[in-house]
């Protein structure tokens, strides 16, 4: 269970955050969620998919990091073998909450939460939240930039999923592996983009998709597949 309070350096001077990479502070993952916004980033290092929420039908991009439930091959010994962490595994323990306000536009304003039940919150180790002058550290600045760029990722994710389903250019998988082992195993459950009907859009169709950002990413997640290869053989290497 998570425990979000609002971050304000009097209750929270103490503060400190580990962040270190480990299953012991849940970062054996299966997947994790992405924005198109990181797509350059993210199809560097991992496969790009799409999920579907059973709660509300809609579709998310995700960042794909093992074949199984609680399987993240990314992680080892020495933490997170990767050049990027996507951020919203990288945002925990924190959160962007909203608190009432008569001078906010929507009677609302965005502001910093942190889970006080999460592992990696404690009083001993890590990084600290706040100075000794009270002011933010380096590291609660650097997390307060991650949650804006979370933040417009959202909006912007928003869009470019009402822009792939209105294209109807989402489409279910099955990826079949067989592993060195010798072993059958099927990825089921994701989309991915439906290249023939991409390449068929017309110009007003992509003009549309690149005016409002969202035809880069598409591509990004095209080329994101060619990681699958990379991710069978880390699941390889451990089963040697």
């Amino acid at each position: 269970m998570s425990n979000y309070v609002i971050l304000s350096q009097s209750a929270h001077k103490q503060t400190k955050v580990i962040t270190e990479r480990s299953e012991k502070y849940g970062d054996n993952i299966k997947y994790a969620a992405t924005f198109p916004l990181e797509f350059r980033n993210i199809q560097a290092c991992y496969p790009i998919f799409f999920s579907k929420s059973s709660d509300t039908g809609e579709f998310f991009p995700i960042a794909l990091l093992g074949f199984e439930d609680a399987e993240n091959l990314f992680l080892n010994e020495s933490g997170w073998d990767a050049t990027y962490i996507p951020m919203m595994v990288e945002r925990h323990p924190f959160l962007i909450g909203y608190q009432v306000s008569s001078e906010a536009e929507e009677g609302k304003k965005p502001v910093v939460s942190i889970d006080m039940d999460n592992p990696r919150v404690n009083e001993d180790a890590g990084e600290a939240l706040f100075e000794e002058n009270a002011q933010p550290s380096e590291f609660l600045k650097y997390i307060m930039a991650k949650l804006e760029s979370l933040h417009q990722g959202h909006e912007h994710s928003k869009g470019f999923i009402s822009a792939l389903t209105a294209l109807d250019l989402l489409e279910p998988f099955t990826l079949e592996i067989t592993l060195d082992n010798g072993s059958n195993n099927q990825l089921l459950g994701f989309y991915t983009i439906n290249e023939e009907k991409l390449m068929q859009l017309d110009g007003d169709a992509l003009a549309g998709l690149n005016t409002n950002g969202y035809l880069q990413p598409i591509y990004m997640a095209v080329a994101s597949y060619a990681r699958i290869r990379a991710l069978i053989d880390k699941k390889n290497a451990r089963l040697q």
